[in-house]
């Protein structure tokens, strides 16, 4: 999801030479492929988005794919490019690293500062050996790896699955499917209240494309060199329980919204701190609203191959 909007958002720079790859064409778990991959192609910028993501169930379904598959993409990636002289890449974190109990909004300063959310503790580890990952190849090799962690994203090319993926995804595939059958009473777990930040995916590729670019000093004098990654969001919060009423809105449910309150609620509230970002020259476009009727259109569009999405 977030590598296709990079992608679209980097296709409308005229002067830009794009080198990507499939899933069928590389595998990004084996050491050897990416670094033959890295041998045969000059590459200039590295934009890191590719990882195994999903939601609280699939979190807690598969936390060793989740914890080992991430190590490894990303290892794999950072160390090909030091090993073939890409001196800039960027690595696509997640709000998922800091502790449960953060103080809001989440600066970057709380990292490794509490105990993370257990139900994706093996993604939050994994995220955050990426970014040390990157802070170490600066330090020692004088590269510049800089890192960016999106609050929750949403788009265009999401996995859709009803229990595998995100909350937005998974909401606006099962309210689809109760439209279509009319069924009158959707299940939402937790209980509703948490709150939540979301960011459109578009929002996300630019915003990363900005911090690429930032002139080197300029990304140094806002960062530390252990301390080096940037928060990306809205600065903007709802409930689950909002959400669900403006994705029933999107996509004309009008049933009752049953919130079940055995089922786990996770962290209390999420908002990132993104007064660094804005201090760069960036935030983000994209209401929620706007963002979830876009999103809708392009899964009424693609519903069928995008369902074939699996973890």
């Amino acid at each position: 999801m977030v590598g296709s909007a990079v992608v679209r958002a980097l296709s409308s720079i005229s002067d830009n030479i794009l080198i990507t790859a499939s899933r069928a064409e590389l595998d990004l778990l084996s050491q050897n492929a990416v670094m033959n991959f890295f041998e045969a192609n000059q590459v200039d910028q590295v934009y890191l988005a590719a990882a195994k993501v999903g939601g609280i169930h699939a979190n807690n379904e598969y936390p060793g794919q989740f914890i080992y598959e991430n190590l490894m993409i990303q290892t794999n990636i950072v160390h090909a490019a030091h090993l073939t002289n890409v001196q800039q890449l960027l690595f696509l974190g997640s709000s998922c690293i800091y502790p449960k109990l953060a103080p809001q909004p989440m600066d970057e300063g709380s990292l490794l500062t509490g105990i993370l959310e257990k139900t994706n503790e093996p993604y939050a580890i994994a995220k955050i050996a990426g970014i040390k990952l990157c802070e170490s190849y600066n330090r020692q090799y004088g590269r510049d790896y800089r890192c960016v962690m999106p609050t929750n994203l949403y788009g265009p090319n999401d996995n859709f699955h009803p229990q595998n993926s995100h909350v937005i995804p998974g909401m606006m595939s099962r309210f689809h499917d109760a439209v279509a059958n009319n069924v009158k009473v959707i299940e939402i777990w937790g209980s509703g209240a948490p709150m939540r930040e979301f960011l459109h995916v578009d929002d996300m590729a630019a915003a990363s494309i900005h911090v690429m670019n930032l002139e080197h000093g300029i990304y140094a004098a806002h960062t530390d060199p252990m301390l080096s990654h940037i928060n990306v969001g809205t600065g903007i919060d709802c409930t689950i329980k909002e959400l669900a009423e403006t994705i029933a809105k999107v996509t004309g449910f009008d049933g009752r919204l049953d919130f079940n309150k055995s089922k786990p609620d996770g962290t209390a509230r999420k908002l990132m701190d993104v007064s660094r970002l804005r201090s760069l020259g960036w935030q983000s476009e994209i209401s929620l609203e706007d963002g979830l009727r876009s999103t809708y259109g392009w899964f009424k569009k693609n519903i069928q191959r995008n369902r074939k999405t699996k973890i």
